[in-house]
């Protein structure tokens, strides 16, 4: 299997996307929140095999075409970089009724399985995820190298691997801090926001590195 070049830079670029607390996030966090840790880390463990599933899917779709059009690998990057900006935008804009979703669970905590399936969901249909996969993931290939798919799954399953260090941390800290969090509502408001204003930066930046490389 060929190992992109520029290995580092993805993991650097991969971490900043898995930190800024978008639908993944804040799932785990409503849920630690609600249920504690146990639900949390379960949780966590459907939503990472979910992106996983999701980047293979995404790997199979595009590499194919990534391998063959200059053009596509363009299209890519301008919508992805463009869609990164509108999830943040709108991150920012209704960030009060996310959080007020956070701390609104319900009252039967779900057991281990439920857990696992809601969170695969979450992961499986994460529109932050599935840009990242689509547009700013395919940067990182090699792409004179070939085998193109087999370099995004690459990249998904460390990408998940990561995700799953990441979100995990997420979930033991608000378990822990679950009262804290629940206190105060602009807590958490403060939270979706930030995570919104990293996505709008990480959009941009994907498309100056379009503009640059084109």
């Amino acid at each position: 299997m060929v190992i992109p070049s520029r290995l580092t830079e993805y993991i650097v670029a991969a971490m900043i996307i898995i930190l800024a607390p978008g639908p993944s996030v804040l799932f785990v966090i409503a849920r630690a929140i609600a249920w504690g840790r146990k639900t949390a880390v379960f949780t966590v463990a459907g939503n990472v095999t979910g992106s996983f599933v999701l980047s293979v899917f995404v790997a199979l779709g595009l590499g194919p075409i990534l391998q063959r059009s200059d053009l596509a690998y363009t299209a890519v990057q301008w919508g992805g970089g463009l869609y990164l900006m509108y999830l943040g935008a709108d991150a920012i804009k209704h960030r009060k009724v996310h959080a007020a979703d956070m701390t609104n669970q319900g009252d039967i905590a779900p057991g281990v399985l439920r857990s696992m399936r809601d969170g695969f969901w979450v992961g499986a249909l994460n529109p932050k995820a599935i840009v990242f996969y689509a547009a700013v993931l395919p940067q990182f290939i090699d792409r004179n190298r070939g085998q193109i798919t087999a370099q995004l799954i690459l990249l998904g399953a460390i990408f998940s691997g990561l995700a799953f260090i990441s979100d995990g941390s997420w979930g033991l800290l608000a378990g822990t801090a679950r009262a804290w969090l629940a206190k105060d509502p602009n807590r958490l408001e403060k939270l979706r926001a930030t995570g919104g204003a990293i996505m709008i930066v990480l959009g941009i930046s994907v498309l100056v590195l379009a503009i640059v490389s084109g």
